[in-house]
């Protein structure tokens, strides 16, 4: 009875079958190291990319959700930062490393990213080289600077740029980082003209703006927690005004229209990770930053915790690449 079933079967149909079986198995053979997940996944540490120096604030909420999520399923997650390339070395990385569920990326934004890939310089697809796990947190920039200024607002720092065309540095975790594209978006809707100074990170770029070294920043919240008093804030970025900083106005409340930005962190594995992986870790974060004590601790720094399903972190993504290459292009920024 097989053999007649089988013989039923016009030949060029049972010969396209056997080419499609025979790819599947020699594809399946050439991957077998990624297709079969241990069921008790994770048996080993798991490592963490990102692309920020150690200290600032996207390191401090990373190594936080690790450290609790390493201890959710089991093995500790190690926190690897790999800076340099504007934040882009982590995400190559982690683009071509093995996805067998051992190598994650804790992702900040991808502003660097797009405008990379917008001037050519295209290494990985931000959305389709990828597979997310969840959204983690999101959190407004504030505007700093050093009380050697004679300003208090906004409208007194655009006032005083203007006095002093090219006379004043500002600086930001590095080049294509959301400090820089803030500050370069305020230049650009105001007609001022700073100076910019990368530096490797938000510790690195406190100090300066301390020692007056540079005279303004946008920095994120929890970055510049430490400095706040001694340097003053003049707006925050989102929409609405930080808890953390009540007092603090937004930049669109501050008179600059059109202005918000809002720097988010996310988790990602890379492409082909297998689904039950992905939703292990998917489930298992989620619990993570519903958790009182996560959830505590970030808001304390000025982060607003963000769980999410992994479509709708594809569709968050999407929505910012979108918003992000329209705004660039539109503005004319080039960031370098």
């Amino acid at each position: 009875m097989h053999h007649k079933s089988v013989r039923s079967i016009a030949p060029a149909t049972l010969a396209a079958l056997l080419a499609l079986l025979s790819a599947c198995a020699a594809w399946g053979g050439q991957r077998g190291e990624y297709s079969a997940v241990d069921p008790g996944y994770p048996v080993r540490p798991i490592r963490m990319l990102l692309g920020l120096p150690a200290g600032g604030s996207a390191d401090t909420i990373a190594r936080l959700v690790a450290n609790k999520l390493g201890e959710a399923v089991g093995q500790p997650i190690v926190t690897d930062n790999r800076v340099g390339a504007s934040g882009r070395i982590a995400p190559h990385i982690a683009a071509t490393a093995t996805p067998d569920g051992y190598t994650l990326l804790f992702r900040a934004s991808f502003l660097s990213e797009l405008t990379a890939a917008l001037n050519g310089e295209r290494q990985y697809e931000l959305v389709r080289d990828f597979a997310p796990i969840s959204l983690v947190a999101k959190l407004p920039n504030v505007l700093l600077v050093h009380p050697v200024l004679p300003v208090w607002t906004v409208a007194d720092l655009i006032a005083h740029a203007k006095q002093n065309p090219g006379k004043l540095n500002y600086g930001s975790s590095g080049v294509g980082s959301s400090g820089h594209l803030s500050m370069e978006l305020l230049k650009k809707q105001t007609g001022i003209d700073l100076l910019h100074v990368p530096y490797r990170g938000a510790p690195q770029f406190n100090a300066a703006l301390l020692s007056s070294e540079i005279q303004a920043a946008f920095a994120n919240i929890p970055a510049a927690i430490s400095i706040l008093g001694k340097v003053r804030a003049l707006a925050v970025t989102g929409a609405q005004r930080s808890p953390q900083l009540a007092d603090v106005p937004t930049m669109r409340e501050a008179g600059v229209a059109q202005f918000e930005i809002t720097v988010w962190f996310g988790m990602l594995a890379p492409a082909r990770v297998r689904e039950p992986v992905l939703a292990r870790l998917n489930a298992e974060l989620v619990n993570v930053l519903n958790g009182s004590d996560v959830r505590d601790r970030l808001m304390q720094q000025g982060a607003e915790p963000a769980p999410s399903t992994r479509q709708q972190f594809v569709l968050f993504q999407e929505a910012e690449v979108a918003r992000w290459s329209g705004l660039l292009r539109e503005t004319g920024l080039t960031i370098r």
